[in-house]
């Protein structure tokens, strides 16, 4: 009898499969959160902020958005009566960051501290800046479209 030493080639593919999903499951852990934790909320406010563009347009009361300490809050259309609240999933009231350490500055108008949303349906060019640490995001509309999310380098 020949006694054969070494590997067979099913042993060698086992052993490669379990190093690829080593190196995969290692990937996936290593994924860079706090980008997409800012990408997110600049996700998240561009919807809101849109929502209460068009609840603007809709009741024909201006919208204001304005930041707070801890996040920001919406004011206009909530403190009339005649207008109905739908579900619980209102914009209305103060709203948290997902992240505490997120903060937003208005950039655009220069010098502005709120973002006026309406009723018209064309308002002026408006952009704040979102960021966390060392990395930001700018949220911005040239008054006719949608609030979009771009790199402080893409914005205008």
């Amino acid at each position: 009898m020949r006694r054969h030493r070494g590997f067979t080639l099913l042993e060698l593919m086992v052993v490669v499969a379990i190093a690829a999903m080593a190196t995969a499951g290692a990937t996936l852990a290593l994924r860079d959160g706090q980008a997409t934790q800012l990408e997110r909320e600049a996700l998240r406010l561009s919807a809101m902020l849109e929502a209460a563009r068009a609840q603007s347009r809709t009741t024909g009361v201006p919208v204001v958005w304005r930041t707070r300490p801890e996040g920001f809050e919406f004011v206009g259309v909530r403190n009339r009566p005649d207008v109905p609240t739908v579900g619980t999933a209102s914009i209305w009231g103060p709203r948290n960051w997902l992240n505490p350490v997120t903060r937003a500055q208005v950039t655009r108008p220069a010098g502005a501290q709120t973002l006026v949303l309406g009723p018209e349906p064309l308002i002026a060019a408006q952009q704040l800046t979102l960021q966390q640490g060392d990395r930001s995001l700018v949220l911005a509309t040239d008054g006719l479209s949608p609030f979009a999310v771009a790199t402080p380098e893409n914005a205008q």
